[in-house]
């Protein structure tokens, strides 16, 4: 199990602060510098088949282990110069939109929760 999840953590090793930022590219005269919401995570577990378990799908030594990762990218928006040459961010807005439907969500379902228990309570 050690192998598999120093494996996975060397895999992960490069996510990060570097990859939320890409590097800077020109586009149209104009540097732009890419920046995203990066969010990757991995786990494992195993049994060592001592608890009493079907060891006859557990291989050999009646043990069992696994592990697994992933991760995804979302493209918020870009750093790049005004026309008075401060930086300054231009979000996706698509991207901005979609981020903000959980959100939206979240606000709805609460104020639901909320106006149930006023009238609930009026009764």
């Amino acid at each position: 199990m050690a192998a598999a999840f120093s494996s996975l953590v060397e895999a992960f090793r490069n996510m990060g602060v570097a990859r939320a930022y890409g590097a800077p590219v020109q586009i149209g005269g104009e540097e732009l510098v890419p920046v995203a919401l990066v969010s990757f995570g991995f786990g494992g577990g195993g049994d060592s088949g001592a608890g009493g378990g079907d060891a006859g799908t557990a291989g050999a030594s009646g043990a069992a282990e696994g592990g697994g990762g992933g991760g995804f990218v979302l493209p918020l928006g870009a750093y790049t110069k005004n026309g008075e040459g401060k930086v300054v961010f231009r979000a996706n807005t698509l991207t901005v939109l979609l981020g903000l439907v959980p959100v939206v969500c979240a606000v709805g379902m609460s104020l639901r929760g909320v106006v149930k228990a006023v009238s609930a309570s009026r009764r």
